[in-house]
């Protein structure tokens, strides 16, 4: 049985046609720009450039004709792809099938983002609000210069071709044990305490599995357990323009498992945080969003050593509260830290990503991965050329 898997390739085209941009879902790094069929040549008059900008946008679009800015640029890379400066990279794969179906108009370039950039994540807006959402985002901008050289030339929009990609973090490949917590609760009327004591296999879960919470309950004194909460918090930390901090529930569950006088109690419990249940919670923080594609809870912020956090515009974290409810109220509450992140795709090509301590991965189309089968380590370029598929973004 032979298995037949198919590229997927974007595509966009300027406004009045001069350029169109071609990039494949597996990685940023593998970019074609050609001018459109059926025109004439460009590139011996004028100058081919591509852009990619990492930003951060904190207010609203409409506002920044008064003059004030609400967006920031965290970083940008500028490439003249003709003529070329600098020693040129050898094309991938991709690229040369690409170039087959584009023709001598193509030119291909090469994107190299350093590791210390955030992921794309932006805040959930509310179902009144316009604009593009607050958040941190990556574009891709592809224009025909008029001048050689000139960083900083105006060029007008329907000039330029767009296309928002994003980037996303990866689980590294060994974790840590999971966190443990307990809590001694003494009452002044009883001679012994109640011993609570929650915990993890693993810190960090995969977004839209199940997490398992263990909990351990010695009840040694007269009272009554009525019910068992589990509680996860989203906290995101916007630290390049103030000090914002947003505190999100993003799953609450209750159990009514009763605990009985000096009795024990242990048990797992399974909770799953989805963004289904969170669509109308304004300010929450999400993993970016590309064109008609769906997204989920924002992935957990890891820092690398030497990392700037100041520059990662939104830390995002989570936290877990075990919350035990008794007759006459509230007995306490138990946190756990938790981690959650992309798992790491069935890629065998090592050269489709980047292994660091973690692994940073851009990623256009994760349904794609699935398609991807291991003998791709022995793909020709006829091969890749048969399979293209484009797609009109």
């Amino acid at each position: 049985i032979k298995t037949l898997c198919f590229y997927r390739v974007y595509k966009k085209t300027s406004g009045n046609g001069s350029v169109r941009l071609l990039l494949y879902c597996l990685y940023i790094t593998l970019l074609v720009i050609c001018s459109q069929p059926g025109l004439p040549d460009l590139s011996n008059k004028t100058n081919p450039v591509t852009l990619l900008a990492c930003a951060f946008r904190y207010g609203r679009e409409d506002l920044d004709v008064i003059g004030v800015s609400f967006r920031k640029d965290i970083w940008i890379k500028r490439i003249q792809m003709y003529p070329f400066e600098g020693t040129k990279p050898p094309n991938t794969p991709m690229q040369d099938a690409l170039l087959k179906k584009v023709g001598d108009q193509g030119h291909p370039f090469t994107f190299d983002i350093p590791v210390h950039l955030p992921c794309s994540v932006s805040l959930q807006p509310a179902p009144e609000d316009a604009g593009k959402p607050c958040g941190v985002d990556y574009e891709v901008k592809a224009y025909i210069a008029n001048e050689e050289d000139e960083t900083d030339e105006k060029v007008e929009k329907k000039d330029t071709c767009r296309l928002i990609i994003r980037k996303i973090q990866y689980a590294p490949n060994e974790l840590a044990a999971g966190p443990k917590t307990d809590l001694n609760k003494q009452f002044i009327t009883a001679d012994k305490p109640i011993h609570v004591e929650a915990s993890m296999e693993k810190e960090l879960y995969y977004h839209g599995d199940p997490i398992p919470i263990k909990v351990k309950v010695n009840n040694e004194t007269s009272k009554v357990v009525k019910k068992i909460k589990i509680s996860i918090h989203q906290i995101t930390d916007v630290l390049l323009y103030s000090s914002d901090k947003y505190h999100k529930c993003v799953l609450n569950e209750e159990f009514g498992d009763q605990i009985n006088a000096n009795s024990t109690f242990e048990k797992e419990y399974r909770v799953t945080p989805l963004l289904a249940s969170n669509k109308e919670k304004r300010g929450l923080a999400l993993d970016g969003k590309l064109k008609d594609e769906d997204t989920n809870l924002a992935s957990s912020t890891i820092l690398l050593p030497n990392m700037d956090k100041q520059m990662q515009g939104l830390v995002v974290s989570y936290k877990i509260k075990v919350t035990l409810m008794m007759g006459g109220g509230l007995l306490g509450s138990l946190t756990l830290r938790l981690a959650s992140l992309h798992f790491i795709p069935n890629v065998s090509v090592k050269r489709h990503y980047l292994l660091l301590s973690l692994m940073t991965f851009p990623l256009l189309l994760k349904k794609t991965f699935p398609l991807i089968m291991p003998e791709h380590n022995y793909l020709t370029k006829k091969i890749l050329l048969s399979n293209l598929v484009i797609k009109q973004q």
